[in-house]
């Protein structure tokens, strides 16, 4: 295995109902009928996996005009990434030193709209675009019919593309970072595990949203779910890393978390 560094990209802010990332947070009792909601801030991150020959990039955020109307105004009324004007991909990637044309592949861990958002960048390009069968399959069924999910949008993906279909449970994209299918919050969620020399790296993604779904073991909240059985085979899958590996986790939208790893792991 050759030197691989991994560098976190800070993408911006998403605020949110704690109670659509951990299921039943807010729900009510007979000695509390009426439990206040609670906000909380949830961090968008990608990040650039440089390898011996290959620069990576992981996800692509949300597109900068997410809430100037380019995403539903109820998707936005629920999940409000409220600096993302601040933040296009050219410019975070410049703030940790790299650049577009730095970028030698791409993987979606899941193409929803705050991850696929920056593809647009790669339209026209002979970049490869990684993606799992299933996601690709039920991202243009959920975008192009009444059915699915409503968190994706063709605008993001339904362009000139270099796809680079993932197939089954693993996928070695270069020797010390290996793919991980992780169905549960969506059918074709991505997961990585990644030898650096300061450790291994396990990417859990939006199989955990934040610290709760992973070390409580509560799923994901309403609409975030596309099969919770799914969701927790694999979240014994990451543990089961975890414990083989003594890897770091990171989940999918954890702001304490995404801060530890970017004191530790941008190097």
């Amino acid at each position: 295995m050759g030197d691989i560094s991994v560098h976190l990209v800070d993408r911006g802010r998403v605020h949110a109902d704690t109670g659509y990332v951990l299921d039943g947070y807010s729900m009510g009792s007979a000695s509390n009928p009426n439990p206040d909601h609670e906000m909380t801030e949830f961090v968008v991150w990608n990040a650039v996996v440089d390898g011996p020959d290959r620069t990576v990039l992981w996800d692509t955020g949300s597109n900068p005009a997410a809430g100037d109307g380019y995403w539903p105004e109820p998707l936005y009324e629920a999940f409000a990434h409220v600096d993302a004007a601040e933040h296009t991909l050219e410019g975070d990637l410049g703030a940790v030193g790299y650049d577009l044309a730095d970028i030698d592949a791409v993987v979606m861990s899941h193409l929803h709209l705050d991850h696929a958002g920056g593809l647009a960048e790669f339209a026209g390009t002979d970049v490869p675009i990684y993606v799992h069968e299933a996601e690709l399959k039920f991202a243009y069924y959920s975008a192009k019919t009444t059915e699915g999910s409503i968190a994706y949008l063709a605008s993001d993906f339904d362009r000139d593309l270099n796809w680079r279909v993932v197939h089954g449970d693993e996928h070695t994209l270069f020797d010390g970072f290996r793919l991980i299918h992780l169905p549960g919050h969506t059918p074709g969620v991505l997961g990585a595990h990644i030898e650096t020399p300061a450790g291994d790296v396990l990417v859990a993604g939006d199989e955990c949203y934040v610290e709760g779904n992973y070390a409580d073991e509560v799923p994901l909240g309403p609409g975030l779910l596309w099969s919770e059985r799914d969701w927790f085979e694999s979240l014994q899958t990451v543990k089961e890393l975890e414990r083989r590996t003594g890897g770091d986790v990171l989940f999918g939208h954890d702001l304490d978390r995404f801060a530890s790893f970017g004191d530790g792991w941008n190097v």
